[in-house]
């Protein structure tokens, strides 16, 4: 760490390109966010659980009803958002967000993030200790991780086509299942000190895994046979999960990967960069909010995880209003992923500049 960095982590405060000193920690921000934001309501997160799986339920049924493509696309896009739907929620329990009582946020995040394969206690030390902890900086934060010009040198021929797809517009369900279910989730040796209960709830998403697909293939076998009821199995539970991947890829990558946000080397990176400069604000068109839960008003999720999902738009209006040339706040648009997309391949962690893979 250089001694301005030194400076500046021991006052508080760093001074941006005019000058103005900015915080270099979180809690002037958290200073700033009004404590009705932290008001929760047992009965509005119950409610949310609730409709959500009965969403599920109802998406579910109709999969298991028809074979028919006209209708099996868009229950298959119903599932797989009501998966993220319940996702969303999960991942506020598991921040102990949703409700006051920690004893129904560990039961309610355990519960809503079944259908999507993952297990609590795993998500919460990759997501909620490093993610959280380090957003953004280098080596620390796993999450959209960004190469440099020379590790895509160091690259072979088929890592660099995994990298074009997963970093390109349509490739964001294949990094999530890979570089976070997979690698953290399935194959992730759990530290010594959480091993117990990540192990426990491994099992309990395995004893909700393999007893649901030998009971669909099973019951669907009997009726029309192994091979259909294996595809019974298939689009009621994986495709929706492969879905939710996609859904949730894109979310993670939209929070924190755009030409305007850098990263930072480590003795640059400070919270309020990371946090606050960092993460993005977004807002999608009317009824998005129905699943998707706030979760795109990220940044103040960012700045404490411990506000809930409904309350994050009063909390980004304070932020906003006292921080407004540090709020990266707009409408969810494709033509702004496709530029990042486009854009965002190659990251210059000293010049914090991002540019496209080099001429071949």
């Amino acid at each position: 760490m250089t001694a301005t960095s030194t400076t500046e982590e021991t006052s508080g405060h760093a001074n941006d390109k005019a000058g103005k000193a900015k915080p270099t920690g979180l809690k002037p921000v958290l200073d700033i966010i009004p404590e009705s934001c932290y008001q929760r309501s047992t009965a509005r997160g119950l409610f949310l659980v609730a409709r959500d799986f009965a969403v599920y339920g109802l998406a579910l049924w109709g999969l298991a009803s028809t074979n028919n493509p006209l209708f099996l696309i868009p229950l298959w896009l119903l599932a797989g958002i009501a998966v993220a739907g319940l996702f969303v929620l999960g991942h506020d329990a598991a921040h102990q967000a949703l409700f006051d009582s920690k004893r129904l946020n560990d039961i309610i995040g355990r519960l809503t993030m079944l259908p999507s394969w993952h297990a609590t206690e795993l998500w919460i030390f990759g997501h909620n200790r490093v993610h959280h902890g380090y957003t953004l900086r280098q080596g620390m934060d796993f999450v959209w991780h960004p190469i440099t010009a020379e590790q895509w040198e160091e690259m072979g021929a088929l890592a660099r086509l995994r990298h074009r797809f997963e970093w390109g517009p349509v490739g964001s369900g294949a990094y999530y299942l890979r570089e976070v279910w997979w690698n953290k989730m399935v194959r992730f040796k759990p530290p010594k000190r959480w091993a117990k209960a990540m192990n426990r709830d491994r099992a309990l998403v395995a004893a909700f895994l393999v007893p649901t697909m030998v009971a669909t293939v099973v019951a669907g076998g009997g009726v029309i046979g192994w091979s259909g009821g294996l595809w019974l199995w298939i689009k009621m539970f994986m495709i929706p999960f492969l879905l939710f991947c996609q859904s949730i890829g894109w979310v993670v990558y939209v929070h924190h990967i755009d030409p305007e946000i850098r990263w930072w080397p480590r003795r640059e990176w400070n919270r309020f960069r990371g946090q606050v400069e960092g993460t993005t604000v977004l807002w999608g068109p009317p009824g998005w909010e129905l699943f998707f839960h706030w979760i795109m008003v990220h940044l103040p999720h960012h700045v404490d995880m411990r506000i809930p999902c409904y309350k994050l738009p009063e909390a980004a209006a304070a932020i906003k209003a006292a921080y407004p040339d540090d709020v990266d706040e707009r409408k969810i648009s494709v033509r702004n992923y496709l530029r990042a997309t486009r854009e965002c391949k190659i990251h210059d962690f000293e010049a914090g500049v991002w540019s496209r893979y080099p001429a071949a």
